[in-house]
């Protein structure tokens, strides 16, 4: 942002303050300066001259000769082409040796034949606009000799703000605004602005009417006896240091007022708006706009419009319309002050492509009351300077807007022990009343009222307060201090330290890709899992059409990562510890799900080859290894009930697991269902082999814990004995191992599982389960004698569940 050191000394007296010590202040205290510089340094370089005699050019008819008086010395024989130069004028001149911009140096020379001794200059040759039709003409009481910038009084400074350090304080989108900043570092008094909108004719009010909440207020006042001229020097300059290209008196009297004050406006030709009157409302399907910058802009139903009429004539907050526009026959305004939702302005200004002057400050949630007060200051600049113009009829002023304005509590000892200075509770209230902010001393605290420039998005707690404080009596003077403070570590988050843990092991040892999907779920993805219909939390404003509801599960985030990831390799292990929402009742919160999701997804058929036995049981030992290095009690599993397992969980590969003494359902295991596969993508070429887990954080935490102890190496031999059972179909594997370890008596060290088989020699609808057994004592040598006894019980054991012991 651009700031003119001359604009801001219309609002504060800055007498005996550079420039440069302007720019120093602001830095340490209130935004970042990027950069200082003269304005229009040309303007120092050129003087002004009179023009006591013109001659028409002896050997060019579009020339001229002119004897130019610089207030010393002789004349000055200067060749002119510019068709308004007239004796008596007083120019700019540019004399022997004056260095213009473009990197111009004037120098004596010969223009058919006649001695040329400098150069009058017009705007253009000066940069100042891109009037190069003629000369540019000073005003008469311009002292001859002296430079432009000293004798017109345009000696000027530009203060670069950056931007990024100014966005959470929409008072500071102003000259007025770091005015007062610059009032309150130097205790200095801020200008009084004319607030008062003059009285009215008797014209009717201009019907306005709002449809749209994205529209707090709307002002529109009818302003007639205008006529479009040229804007005065000072004016003119003022926008030059700004940025801002002057154009004409009534349009730079909008500029200006928005930069002044930081209140965009608009101007409409009156004559170009309905007898009845402005609607803001939304845009309409297939709707269009020609803005002033000549593009057709087609408009989608979240633009917030300006209609007047059939049809719009501006998109609020960001540029108006080409056929409202106002033009040098306007001889009637209707003047627009609004305040719009920032949000709805930057929405519409990012998708266009279109980021204005006032759209930057309507996305800065403005004042409210700041309208009434722009519209004011409008109406007093242009009645300075065009006396005939005058208010037509009582100012519209639509909306449902309220004051943001709010009282604080700040305590002294706050300010005090956050600062680390010793401020008396008087001095805190002095920097505030300069500040702007309304202050009544209580005991022991101040009653702190908030302005309303302040209070829309910056100033909403005690601690704005303090900061407020110690940037206007600046940290630099807060002294240093050793810390001196009782150190105690924080409290243990339990549910931090055990997502640490399994995304250490799940991304280390288990080779595990960790993923972070967003909380909304596609509709297509929730209808291949048949659960579209199932109660979800609704998104108000989704980010793309059919996301429009946030996940129940993690679960389905991982599903839609499967197709794409199995095409990039041969093996996909994924995993995300996240949450899903579940709804409740109108004006509760959703209810938190914590969950552990993996997903393994391995080669089917021939490409199986290298792989073991499959995605399922491969799975199955990672969850445990989990759950064992987590310090965890086993998991214990069984088959599921009916409704037990989720939409994606195979009926006939599915297990359920709790933790400890738990009945309630802590982790799901199942293969996919295979028309799931189909639908996802995963049963054609790279036909995949997938399975699931779905582990409540909750269950974990709540989990017996189980420490892993030091045992000693076995101090007597290990047998390894090989078993297969046969058992029936519906014998789960963990009834078997039981039944192993019940066998054993104790002696059981570790039993594995090494082979699932099924074959007509063993009769339909049955199985065999082969484990490879180590048995071991802490206290003997076993023998022959305890395998032949464990063979025994184990064929007992495996009668009890309707099998048998395998002896071929």
């Amino acid at each position: 942002m651009r700031l003119s050191y001359r604009w801001l000394g219309r609002h504060v007296d800055l007498s005996g303050i550079s420039a440069e010590e302007a720019a120093r202040e602001l830095t340490l205290s209130t935004a970042e300066v990027e950069s200082l510089e003269r304005f229009a340094p040309q303007l120092e370089r050129v003087v002004v001259g009179r023009v006591v005699e013109r001659a028409k050019h002896p050997d060019a008819d579009k020339l001229s000769v002119c004897r130019v008086d610089l207030g010393r010395g002789e004349p000055l024989s200067i060749v002119c082409g510019a068709p308004n130069v007239a004796a008596g004028q007083k120019v700019a001149v540019a004399t022997q040796g004056t260095e213009l911009p473009g990197g111009l140096v004037i120098k004596r020379s010969k223009i058919r034949g006649v001695e040329s001794q400098g150069m009058i200059c017009s705007e253009r040759e000066l940069l100042l606009s891109e009037e190069h039709s003629g000369i540019w003409v000073l005003p008469e009481d311009a002292p001859a000799g002296e430079p432009v910038a000293s004798a017109l009084g345009l000696e000027d400074w530009v203060i670069e703000v950056d931007n990024k350090s100014i966005t959470h304080r929409p008072d500071l989108w102003g000259h007025r605004g770091f005015a007062a900043e610059l009032a309150a570092i130097f205790r200095r008094d801020l200008g009084v602005l004319r607030a008062e909108i003059p009285s009215p004719g008797r014209g009717e009010p201009i019907p306005v009417r709002i449809e749209s909440e994205a529209c707090p207020r709307y002002m529109a006042l009818a302003i007639e006896g205008v006529r479009a001229q040229k804007s005065p020097e000072w004016l003119r300059m003022l926008l030059l240091a700004a940025g801002q290209r002057p154009i004409d008196l009534l349009v730079d009297l909008s500029n200006f007022v928005m930069l002044d004050l930081g209140q965009p406006n608009h101007l409409f030709d009156r004559a170009r708006i309905s007898p009845e009157g402005i609607v803001v409302r939304q845009a309409r399907p297939g709707e269009s706009l020609r803005t002033l910058d000549g593009e057709l802009r087609r408009l989608e139903p979240a633009d917030l419009l300006i209609g007047s009429g059939d049809g719009p004539v501006a998109l609020a907050g960001v540029m108006g319309g080409e056929a409202s526009r106002v033009e040098p026959g306007t001889r009637s305004l209707v003047l627009e002050v609004a305040t719009f939702h920032p949000a709805t302005v930057r929405r519409t200004s990012a998708r266009l492509g279109l980021r204005t002057e006032s759209s930057a400050r309507f996305e800065k949630s403005l004042d409210p009351t700041l309208p009434a007060r722009a519209a004011a200051h409008f109406l007093a600049l242009l009645r300075e300077l065009q006396g005939e113009a005058r208010l037509a009829a009582p100012a519209s002023d639509a909306g449902t807007w309220k004051d943001p304005s709010h009282t604080l509590r700040l305590r002294g000892s706050r300010v005090r022990s956050l600062l680390g200075v010793d401020l008396a509770d008087g001095e805190i209230a002095s920097i505030l009343e300069r500040l702007r902010f309304g202050v009544e001393r209580r005991e022991g605290e101040l009653a702190v009222r908030v302005p309303s420039e302040r209070a829309t998005k910056d100033i909403t707690i005690e601690q704005d307060l303090v900061e407020e404080v110690g940037r206007i009596w600046r940290y630099s003077n807060v002294p240093e201090r050793a810390m001196v403070a009782a150190l105690a570590p924080p409290p243990r988050d339990e549910r931090r330290a055990l997502v640490r843990a399994m995304e250490d092991r799940l991304s280390g040892a288990a080779r595990f890709h960790q993923c972070v999907s967003y909380s909304f779920v596609e509709d297509g993805l929730l209808a291949k899992l048949g659960e579209l219909d199932a109660p979800h939390v609704q998104v108000v404003n989704p980010v793309a059409e059919g996301f429009s509801r946030i996940r129940r599960s993690v679960v389905p985030s991982l599903l839609a990562l499967l197709e794409p990831n199995r095409r990039l390799r041969a093996e996909v292990r994924l995993y995300e510890i996240g949450k899903g929402y579940l709804p409740r009742g109108p004006g509760e919160e959703p209810l938190e799900v914590h969950e552990l999701a993996l997903a393994l997804a391995a080669p089917a058929g021939d490409a199986a080859a290298r792989f073991d036995a499959g995605a399922f049981p491969r799975l199955q030992g990672v969850i445990e290894e989990l759950v064992r290095t987590l310090e965890l009690e086993p998991v214990r599993w069984r088959a599921p009930a009916p409704g037990e397992l989720p939409s994606w969980a195979h009926p006939g590969h599915s297990v359920v697991g709790s933790f400890g003494d738990a009945s309630e359902i802590g982790a799901v295991l199942a293969r996919l269902e295979p028309g799931l596969e189909r639908a996802l993508g995963l049963a054609g070429e790279l036909r995949s082999d997938v399975a699931l887990a779905r582990i409540s954080i909750d269950a974990l935490l709540a989990a017996p814990h189980r420490p892993l102890l030091h045992r000693p190496l076995p101090r007597f031999p290990l047998v390894k004995v090989d078993v297969a059972l046969a058992l029936p179909e519906a014998t789960p594997a963990a009834e078997a191992l039981a039944a192993v370890e019940r066998a054993g008596k104790g002696l059981v060290d570790s039993a594995e599982l090494f082979d699932l088989y099924r074959g007509e020699s063993l009769g339909p609808g049955r199985k065999s389960l082969a484990w490879h057994v180590v048995l071991r004592s802490d206290e003997r040598t076993l023998g022959e004698e305890d395998v032949q006894r464990f063979l025994g019980r184990l064929e007992r054991e495996a009668a009890s569940l309707g099998g048998e012991l395998r002896r071929e």
